[in-house]
């Protein structure tokens, strides 16, 4: 139900990233639609473990806290000028937690739909291990980040919801 909410958001949050990581946004600039993603998302996801009856919807709110959480702490670090590393970590740590999901929504795909899912948590979990190569490890592939960050942004989050919310 609150799907193409989330995706909207994510997929407009990750674009604008991926411009910002790639000099076309400034610092200060990048925080308010991280701010508004982090807030959006994590709304969805209270609302959702209120009416949350199993184990599949709570496994669902705790890896949208994750992103939330992302979101919180870019727009944190632009205000207060941290250099990264901790969210590097974080990223590892998100990486590293939606890789079952991915597993599990391909290993159980019936639909279009399931296997569409389970790549696109194969594509998070590289992109947010990006983030940790880039923050932590401070290898030289910002740019190549950025882009993935762009891409992933429009095909995984902004087109399906635009799909799902005109019921395409």
């Amino acid at each position: 139900m609150f799907l193409p909410i989330s995706l909207l958001f994510v997929g407009a949050v990750l674009v604008l990233n991926g411009l910002w990581m790639s000099g076309r946004i400034s610092d200060r600039e990048i925080v308010v639609i991280n701010f508004a993603t982090a807030a959006i998302t994590a709304t969805v996801a209270a609302v959702s473990l209120v009416r949350a009856t199993t184990g599949d919807e709570i496994r669902s709110v705790a890896l949208t806290l994750l992103f939330s959480a992302t979101y919180l702490w870019v727009a944190v670090n632009r205000l207060n000028g941290a250099d990264g590393r901790g969210l590097g970590w974080f990223s590892l740590f998100v990486s590293l937690s939606v890789l079952p999901q991915a597993f599990l929504a391909l290993a159980s795909a019936a639909k279009f739909i399931d296997i569409w899912l389970g790549i696109c948590w194969l594509i998070w979990s590289g992109l947010w291990f990006m983030y940790f190569v880039t923050l932590t490890l401070k290898k030289p592939v910002q740019d190549q980040t950025a882009v993935a960050t762009l891409l992933s942004g429009v095909l995984t989050a902004w087109l399906p919801a635009l799909f799902l919310m005109y019921g395409a």
